[in-house]
């Protein structure tokens, strides 16, 4: 059929295979025979445009993965999010039994290419790589988990099994305000033992135990004004920019080599009149050279790896502006973003866990990454109720960017190792340890 792939396999030993019961070798069976289904459904749902701000795109793609879930037996209902946050709303899809780990499996419906952006069909490129918009963040990811469970419930393998799927719709830009927008979310995960996400894998045998939560902050600079000529003098001061300049520059000498954190100053403004945009965004300025600037203003980020770190580096910071320069006054302020994915003990256990099916599939270890890799997503709300892994999704690369990528000879394997993981967790003797 056209526009279809075909997948190169790179075929497992039969002494690798006997580390397999029965039930997971059917499993793997079922997936590569069915694997032309998981393509076309990633194909199908590549060519929807569902940036976060197309509504409608968003809900199509839901509903093509709605179909698909209703048919393995999934109790499925679209949550809606009030009109206020201008967000298409989010797919959730459920089985309630009491066997084995209640587990809770994160994807989202949208991507950050909206319908402004030149749209990127979904194209083979070789053997190996195909490329459209979403293919690899997260419509790949969304794949591996729904092929997954197909293969699960065709085979009778879901039947007393407690696992909620979730899909958002609006991961790449929140509704406002989040906490709105996660509730469902939050309270649903909390009712789970497991969070396993499906955002993109750095690559076969790499998943991620932790993420950087994000917030932000503003510096806002008060100082006194008058001629050029009097600058740094005792009556004068030393102005607003000066002041700005010498606050960012001790949170780079102070702070800058603490591993995990970052602080970047995005925007910066300083003169004898500036206008600040509510949203902070944009700042617009008036001064001359000749005159000592009264006001200064920076906008920034802070990305961490914990809250403990989130709390220090601010604390230092307040410190830092609270030595203003003579004739001036420093102020901060603080935002929350997303919290961070703390690199747990719990998520450690789910890598080793996965580490061994990986191993007995015959593809070789799994290791967790770099845990400031990767930056906030969905899975940060709920961290810290669950034990949680991402990165359970398609490989590839370039998200966020023209000519995204999906690796399909490690398709099919991620199928398999998502679906032989959520078997074993969801049996009555499932032990992670």
């Amino acid at each position: 059929m056209k526009n279809l792939f075909l997948v190169l396999f790179v075929f497992i030993s039969s002494s690798a295979l006997a580390q397999l019961n029965s039930e997971e070798k059917k499993i793997i069976e079922y997936i590569n025979a069915h694997l032309k289904e998981s393509e076309q459904l990633l194909i199908e749902s590549v060519n929807i445009n569902s940036g976060t701000l197309n509504v409608e795109g968003v809900k199509k793609v839901g509903a093509v993965y709605r179909k698909e879930l209703d048919k393995i037996g999934f109790a499925t209902e679209w949550i809606i999010l009030p009109d206020s946050l201008k967000r298409a709303g989010h797919l959730v899809a459920t089985v309630k039994g009491p066997q084995g780990k209640k587990l809770f499996l994160i994807g989202h419906l949208d991507t950050v290419f909206e319908l402004d952006m030149a749209f990127a069909p979904y194209t083979k490129l070789n053997d190996s790589t195909a490329t459209g918009q979403g293919v690899n963040d997260m419509k790949g990811g969304n794949v591996v988990m729904i092929g997954a469970l197909k293969a699960l419930g065709a085979l009778g393998l879901l039947k007393n099994t407690h696992i909620i799927a979730y899909f958002t719709g609006d991961e790449e830009s929140s509704g406002v305000p989040h906490q709105v927008a996660r509730q469902d979310f939050i309270d649903r995960a909390k009712t789970t033992d497991i969070a396993l996400g499906f955002e993109g894998a750095a690559g076969l045998n790499t998943v991620a135990v932790a993420r950087r939560g994000i917030g932000g902050w503003k510096l806002n600079v008060e100082a006194k004004t008058g001629h050029s000529a009097g600058v740094f003098s005792e009556g004068a001061g030393y102005g607003a920019i000066y002041e700005a300049a010498r606050v960012i520059n001790e949170f780079r000498t102070q702070l800058a080599n603490e591993k995990y954190l970052t602080f970047n100053a995005g925007l910066m403004s300083g003169g004898s009149e500036i206008k600040i945009d509510p949203s902070a965004a944009k700042v617009e300025a008036i001064g001359k050279t000749n005159i000592i600037s009264p006001a200064a203003y920076v906008a920034g980020d802070l990305r961490f790896i914990s809250e403990a770190q989130r709390d220090k580096a601010r604390e230092k910071m307040r410190t830092i502006v609270s030595q203003s320069l003579n004739g001036t006054k420093s102020s901060i302020s603080f935002s929350d973003g997303l919290p961070a994915m703390e690199p747990t003990e719990g998520n450690y256990r789910l890598v080793n866990f996965l580490d061994g099916v990986s191993r007995d599939m015959g593809i070789g270890a799994t290791k967790a990454g770099d845990p400031g890799s990767r930056g906030a997503g969905d899975i940060s709300d709920i961290a810290k109720y669950v034990d949680s892994l991402d990165g359970m999704g398609a490989s590839g690369g370039g998200a966020h960017k023209p000519g995204e990528t999906i690796n399909l000879k490690e398709f099919p394997y991620l199928i398999q190792r998502a679906a032989i993981m959520i078997y074993r967790l969801t049996r009555e003797n499932a032990v992670v340890k």
